[in-house]
């Protein structure tokens, strides 16, 4: 049984033969492997060019931003998996990544498209940013929905990592489009929204990456590869003194059971 289309058995990325492998039409062997770092590598497999230094410096800076952030849910279910199962750290990884969706990580894809959304509206209805804008917020606010990419419950004050990545932006010459639509957005959020809502790091990223020139049908790749490196430093150190199963503990004493008694719990409480 066919599902799907049947022509377009393609693949632009990779091939091999008996003497060499070719990626992105560069010779691995020859002309990748010592002589081009992972970013670039990074760049070239997914767009099929190599990038400008200045995009290079860009993408580093948003890995860098969200490597790593301590115990968030992703990791303790990487942790407690790899703790159930000790050989098997792809398990536990894979438990990780899964973790990664539209409230955590995967919430730089949501904003990517929300600024995307922002700035095609007001093309096409032939108005300025700040008037697409504010009816866009306008919008979330009566649906009681909240702004992709701004507010942030413990910087409160503002996410410094979102700051820097803007500076980063700004002062590689990378900033556009969609950095300007997501300050247009934080300008007047507060105010339609009726509270503090600075820019935060998943807000940040998709902002800046774009406008790099990173497309946005591969948003979620960046939190994606940069998490992993932050899931590796854990599970090592949960292979060698786990507390995985202390996580486990914790959260049960920490939750209270508010299910039906059985006979023998209702005699003796």
């Amino acid at each position: 049984m066919r599902i799907g289309k049947q022509d377009n058995a393609t693949t632009a990325i990779a091939t091999s033969d008996a003497e060499s492998i070719t990626v992105r039409g560069e010779d691995l062997c020859a002309d990748l492997i010592g002589k081009i770092n992972f970013t670039d590598y990074f760049w070239l497999l997914v767009l099929g060019e190599r990038c400008t230094p200045a995009q290079r410096q860009m993408l580093d800076a948003c890995l860098v931003a969200i490597a790593e952030h301590g115990l968030v849910p992703s990791v303790q279910a990487a942790r407690m998996t790899l703790a159930a199962g000790p050989e098997a750290w792809q398990g536990a990884m894979a438990a990780g990544l899964l973790g990664m969706g539209s409230v955590v990580a995967g919430s730089s894809e949501v904003s990517g498209r929300y600024l995307d959304e922002v700035l095609r509206k007001a093309d096409a209805d032939g108005t300025d940013l700040q008037a697409a804008t504010i009816a866009s917020l306008e919008t979330l606010k009566a649906a009681k929905k909240k702004v992709p990419g701004l507010g942030h419950p413990q910087h409160s004050d503002g996410d410094p990592r979102a700051n820097r990545l803007l500076d980063i932006a700004d002062e590689l010459g990378v900033s556009g489009k969609y950095v300007q639509a997501l300050r247009t957005l934080a300008e007047h959020a507060p105010r339609i929204i009726q509270r503090p809502l600075p820019i935060n790091v998943s807000g940040a990223i998709p902002a800046v990456m774009l406008d790099a020139g990173w497309p946005l049908e591969a948003l979620k790749a960046v939190p994606l590869l940069a998490r992993t490196a932050g899931l590796s430093a854990h599970l090592f150190e949960e292979s060698m003194r786990s507390i995985g199963f202390i996580m486990s503990n914790q959260a049960d004493l920490a939750i209270a059971y508010d299910g039906k008694l059985s006979g023998h719990e209702a005699k003796t409480r």
